[in-house]
């Protein structure tokens, strides 16, 4: 029963297509005969848009068609002209690198998607060629996901260009790709990337039926897909990590993950998705694991000074100022004596300052970004302290937290960690302590509770799996990371033998050697 459902799959994917089987058995609409009612269909059809060209060939008795803005003019002339001229076809209709159909509604998709389609009088066969012009961005290292070793390579806009990088670092037959169209108007092309014998097949069908059930007029970026799959939309925290870089995504794929490639976007969503994985690097792994566990529990910590250490100043100036040791109390009694607004109030300004001034560095050009960055924070900062209206104490713990809400390598996170630090100061101002201590307890649950694509969102803490946690906190030896995690079931667990049996053959033949000498 299940390969019968996957063949229908299959069979409604090859209806979707342009030139399947199917299209050529049953056309939605049947070309006709006559070169007339053929252009005056398409033409119709298009709404006569400008630039739409029909160029008249062989005496009237037949017409090429082509959008002037989407077809390159040298492709045109190269594929379609040159070879009628130099080779021994007697009509364009039979030049072999041409694809045919019957089919009026596929004659428009193609015409929409940069193709030529060329007509003749008295034959309802249409051929047509692509010569689509190709603008494409350079590969080039994401500005948002920049590392110190490791491949500077990144994603562009073109998607098979993304699949050309996927392919090229992955040289493997299990690499599988699978292409769908989105958006009832966009028409936007999507793929997914996966290996198959590892990624669980259950996860394969799950994705690809949330895909299919997108009825969206619009679909432009990885972005609009998010939210129409994602299992929670409306959790503050991302439940598909996003990234530009191909290494990454090769590692996730490695692992039993998805991942899914928009035309038009270097963004490549991975599915699905934990919350340690957000705070994972290709700099974890392309360093010493030494200093990757580092970094890696220094971006951890940075979890909790982001969300709490402005709640944290609060709590202890309103309601528990004992905690204080007694050698602080002096210059941080001096520093908020002169304030007239109570913490609260000083923190939520502040908190929106730093805000607008992020904000406004990253809509302006890069140079003047970086300018307003140093001088708005510095003037304003300043400005602030000497006008009585925030104390120095507050400047320095809103700039310590949002310090530690950039260090998380991922964007869509450290939105998230910044927008959760409003509701804990409320918390915080209102009770304190106790305040605080049930706000977080809200959010692990939260966590707890969270699902990406039917997987715990908190694993390998919750569900506790030991074995995975060699990859959560630190960062052993890649040779000790010898199963994959479980967080997405992969069917093949084990993900390399015993990689370093060369030290231990090494110390059997130095073992042999000793025992001759002796």
């Amino acid at each position: 029963m299940r390969y019968r459902r996957r063949k229908s799959e299959q069979e409604k994917l090859m209806e979707e297509q342009p030139g399947s089987e199917a299209d050529v058995k049953e056309p939605a609409q049947p070309s006709y005969s006559q070169l007339s009612r053929n252009i005056e269909y398409l033409t119709k059809a298009l709404k006569h848009s400008n630039d739409l060209k029909v160029r008249v060939l062989n005496d009237g008795n037949a017409a090429l068609l082509y959008f002037e803005t989407l077809a390159d003019q040298e492709k045109v002339q190269e594929k379609i002209f040159t070879q009628m001229e130099f080779g021994k076809w007697d009509s364009i209709a039979e030049l072999p690198n041409g694809k045919h159909t019957e089919d009026l509604e596929e004659a428009l998709k193609v015409l929409l998607r940069g193709h030529a389609l060329y007509i003749e009088d008295g034959n309802k066969k249409l051929s047509y060629f692509s010569v689509t012009t190709e603008i494409n961005r350079s590969v080039e290292e994401p500005e948002n996901e920049k590392v110190v070793r490791g491949s500077h390579e990144g994603f562009v806009e073109n998607l098979m260009i993304n699949i050309n990088l996927l392919r090229k670092r992955l040289e493997h037959r299990d690499l599988t790709i699978k292409f769908f169209r989105v958006g009832k108007k966009t028409n936007t092309n999507i793929a997914i990337a996966y290996m198959d014998g590892i990624t669980n097949p259950e996860l394969v069908e799950e994705v690809e039926k949330r895909i299919k059930s997108v009825t969206a007029d619009t679909i432009l970026s990885p972005g609009f897909m998010e939210e129409f799959i994602e299992d929670n939309p409306g959790s503050p925290f991302p439940q598909v990590l996003s990234t530009e870089r191909p290494d990454r995504v090769i590692a996730n794929v490695m692992s039993g993950k998805i991942a899914l490639i928009a035309e038009g976007s270097p963004t490549v969503l991975i599915l699905p998705s934990t919350f340690f994985m957000f705070y994972q690097s290709p700099d974890d792994y392309n360093s010493r694991w030494f200093s990757g566990t580092f970094i890696r529990i220094i971006r951890l910590m940075s979890f909790l000074i982001a969300i709490g250490l402005p709640a944290m100043y609060i709590a202890i100036i309103g309601f528990h100022f004992e905690v204080i040791p007694d050698d602080l109390v002096p210059p941080v009694k001096s520093a908020i004596d002169q304030i007239a607004y109570p913490p609260f109030v000083e923190a939520f300004i502040m908190v929106v300052i730093i805000e607008l001034i992020r904000e406004a560095g990253m809509r302006l050009p890069q140079p003047v970004g970086q300018t307003i960055g140093i001088v708005g924070g510095l003037v304003i900062g300043d400005a602030v302290i000497r006008a009585g209206l925030i104390s120095n104490l507050m400047v320095i713990v809103v700039a310590l937290t949002a310090i530690a809400s950039f260090v998380v390598p991922s964007h869509e996170l450290s939105t998230t960690l910044r927008m959760l630090t409003f509701p804990l100061i409320i918390l915080a101002s209102t009770l304190g302590f106790i305040g605080i201590v049930f706000g977080i307890m809200f959010i692990l649950i939260h966590l707890v509770k969270l699902e990406s694509f039917g997987n715990p969102y908190f694993a390998p803490v919750s569900p506790l799996r030991l074995q995975d946690l060699k990859d959560t906190f630190v960062r052993i030896p890649l040779f000790k990371l010898d199963n994959r995690p479980k967080d997405a079931n992969p069917i093949k667990e084990q993900s390399m033998g015993e990689s370093r049996e060369w030290k231990r053959n090494g110390k059997s033949k130095k073992s042999k050697q000793t025992k001759k000498s002796k």
